[in-house]
């Protein structure tokens, strides 16, 4: 063989090696997979109306697919244990059953899950205290809490890039060009997406004896008005100033009495106080969605009350003093028929139909 063939090989094996390498890199060309935007088929529950519009993150199908497969893969947990899904099942109402759930390191946190259920309707922030103020910037932190998913977003991306299938699913999910541009935000963007399909409520009996489908019984009416107010002759459950219709909770922060307090640093856990820096913040939560409220036990940030009744319980009998007190819960005067029909009343608001639809399981 002569040196000019040996030379024209060994490039050639250059050439081949080069090629392979930028393929399963980080600079892959994805160009030759389609990319064909179509919009998810969303349908909103009955009398909540559209989402809240975010204009730099249109939902389509292959947005909502991708963010399925990251939101179920423990791919993004440093030793690919946990996911996502790990603390929010969605036979739980996509919380986990647990007062506090348990990271990778086997370290417990000091919240409870939140359940994803229309979560897509909050408009002043992500988690119990609101510290994250999109859907797209909440899907950042879990990743790199050292309690949860305990990993670097540089390491998760590249992972992603490295991947057999992301690139692909990336590609078809955003028209990126090459497994480069496989980012920790357009990740965050597609868990998002997937989120906002987690809807529910237009299938409960509530909103079936809104639309005149069906009636009510006598307890379920009378907890009903009690619930919102509405019949002088029962006394105000104080429940619809907090969990207001039609997604039976709230974008803002209550204090609602699960602590005494005298100052604002007197609370064990300072809630949304943490976030504003404002005195009165202090001791503040969510007023998270009361639909499918029988599957989400146990209650409160803290999963301190294990059951509907100790919830009642506790805004009849318990309720703490503190500064910033709600003053709807402060004076609660309910005897015990009371607050079994109220109880009655919840339970219209049960609606599973959600689990019906299969985008919202694990693709693997």
């Amino acid at each position: 063989m002569s040196f000019r063939s040996l030379s024209y090989m060994i490039l050639a094996c250059l050439v081949v090696t080069a090629y392979a390498c930028n393929q399963e890199g980080d600079e892959g060309d994805l160009r030759n997979i389609a990319y064909e935007p179509r919009d998810y088929p969303l349908v909103t529950p009955r009398s909540f109306g559209p989402l809240p519009e975010s204009p730099d993150n249109p939902m389509t199908y292959d947005g909502v697919q991708l963010g399925r497969h990251l939101f179920y893969d423990p791919i993004l947990s440093s030793d690919s244990s946990q996911s996502c899904s790990s603390c929010h099942k969605p036979e739980f109402a996509f919380t986990d059953g647990k007062a506090f759930s348990t990271g990778v390191t086997g370290q417990t946190g000091t919240r409870s899950s939140m359940s994803l259920l229309n979560v897509a309707y909050f408009t002043k922030g992500m988690f119990w205290d609101g510290r994250s103020a999109t859907l797209e910037t909440q899907a950042l932190e879990p990743v790199e809490n050292p309690i949860e998913l305990h990993d670097s977003w540089p390491n998760v991306e590249k992972k992603l890039r490295k991947h057999p299938k992301y690139p692909e699913l990336f590609r078809k999910a955003f028209g990126i060009s090459s497994k480069s541009e496989i980012t920790r935000d357009l990740a965050a963007k597609a868990m998002a997406q997937f989120q906002k399909i987690l809807l529910t409520g237009g299938n409960s009996r509530y909103v079936k004896q809104l639309n005149g489908e069906t009636f009510f019984d006598p307890d379920e009416q009378d907890g009903m008005e009690m619930y919102f107010n509405t019949n002088p002759a029962l006394p105000d459950a104080q429940c619809g100033h907090c969990h207001t219709a039609p997604t039976f909770s709230s974008s803002d922060y209550f204090n609602n009495g699960l602590d005494s307090a005298g100052k604002p640093e007197d609370f064990k856990d300072p809630g949304r106080g943490a976030v504003t820096g404002i005195p009165l913040d202090y001791g503040r939560f969510k007023a998270t969605t009361l639909f499918n409220w029988h599957l989400t036990a146990p209650y409160m940030h803290d999963g301190r009350f294990a059951t509907i009744e100790e919830v009642m319980d506790h805004y009849t009998l318990h309720v703490k003093q503190a500064p910033n007190l709600d003053p709807n819960v402060a004076n609660l005067k309910l005897n015990t028929r009371q607050r079994n029909k109220v109880i009655a009343f919840l339970k219209t608001l049960i609606d599973t139909s959600y689990l019906q639809n299969p985008d919202i399981f694990s693709p693997f």
